[in-house]
């Protein structure tokens, strides 16, 4: 049991927290507030005082039950945020009492190749994820967060940043020069424009609206096509890039989108394959992967290696993630309905502390 190890830090034996649950699939009507017994922390474990989360497009499929994969209920919601670590458990070396920390979305995926994850190890389905009060991490599946962000800021890196991260430099090499194209202006997209241009890379930004394109070239795109405008925004790309195409491509839009994808793609260009937001539905020609020889993978999110070399980065280059909205999180069911009909820019953020 938990309270068999040495503990530095308070007991709460007995006490109980709150938390947000989901407890039956189908809606946010179905996200609860609860009383949960108050976790201590075992061996390697810790237990750290949440002050922020961040919501994904994951997180809002499985409250309404459209994730293609069903979890146990109860469930706390929820893989992105950051903490203070208030307790740790018996052999404990990475981290002490008053670090700020991130949890990892893979627990068990610490380096290495995809093959290292495990299913049933995600944060926010199939385990509890951090949409409460405290929560209980391992060490291994935790990272300290960048100094230079405050706690919204950290709260969006899990999910969003190491997914954008993972798949330029970990799989994607960007170097200096390339041309990386960003679908959208959710949170990997912007993160990918950050990341892209603080390495030298060329980025194109595409998005139905004028103001974000040029919220966007703030950021550091220096070219961006309207899609609502220009629906042939493939030819738009190659256009600007006088027809070699884009190098790197994050494509969040699903099959709808990945067909204009292949067309504004280089010639080995890679396609990194990471949402569905345009529909699961669509139909996609072999041949144009063949002609362009280009190269498209899924992004699963990303290792902790990758998430800590991610944050050197971020410090490195004083980059900060671009944030739509603070919620509190006792409001989080209004924060979902944001995130999936107000077509934010960045991240929707809950603030524990409210």
């Amino acid at each position: 049991m938990a309270s068999d190890f040495p503990l530095a830090g308070p007991s709460w034996k007995g006490t109980t927290m709150k938390a947000i649950e989901l407890q039956s699939p189908g809606g946010l009507e179905n996200l609860r507030m609860v009383e949960r017994p108050m976790p201590e922390p075992g061996r390697q474990e810790m237990i750290v005082k949440v002050k922020a989360t961040a919501l994904n497009y994951r997180d809002a499929e499985i409250v309404r039950g459209s994730y293609h994969t069903k979890f146990a209920l109860p469930l706390v919601p929820l893989s992105d945020g950051v903490g203070e670590v208030v307790a740790i458990g018996a052999e404990v070396s990475r981290f002490k009492i008053g670090d700020r920390v991130c949890g990892t979305f893979w627990q068990r995926w610490v380096g290495g190749s995809f093959a290292m994850a495990e299913p049933s190890y995600q944060r926010g389905g199939p385990i509890d994820g951090l949409l409460s009060e405290f929560a209980r991490l391992d060490e291994q599946a935790a990272v300290l967060a960048p100094a230079n962000l405050s706690d919204p800021e950290a709260a969006t890196l899990p999910c969003a940043g190491v997914t954008a991260w993972h798949a330029l430099f970990t799989e994607g090499s960007v170097k200096p020069g390339d041309t990386v194209l960003c679908l959208g202006t959710g949170g990997v997209s912007l993160f990918a424009v950050q990341f892209a241009a603080a390495a030298g890379a060329r980025v194109i930004v595409t998005s139905s609206s004028d103001e974000k394109l040029a919220r966007a070239r703030q950021l550091g795109a220096q070219d961006g096509v309207n899609y609502r405008s220009v629906p042939d925004w493939a030819s738009a790309v190659l256009g600007l890039t006088d027809g070699r195409g884009a190098d790197h491509i994050i494509e969040v839009g699903g099959p709808q989108s990945f067909a204009q994808s292949l067309r504004a793609a280089a010639r080995g260009a890679q396609i990194n394959v990471i949402g569905y937001l345009g529909g699961s539905d669509g139909a996609i020609n072999p041949l144009d992967i063949f002609r362009r020889q280009v190269r498209a993978r899924g992004i699963p999110v990303g290792s902790r290696e990758s998430f800590e070399a991610m944050n050197r980065a971020i410090v490195v280059n004083r980059l900060r993630p671009v944030i739509d909205r603070v919620v509190p999180w006792s409001r989080a069911a209004e924060a979902f309905r944001y995130l999936e009909h107000g077509s934010p820019f960045g991240k929707v953020v809950l603030d524990h502390t409210q």
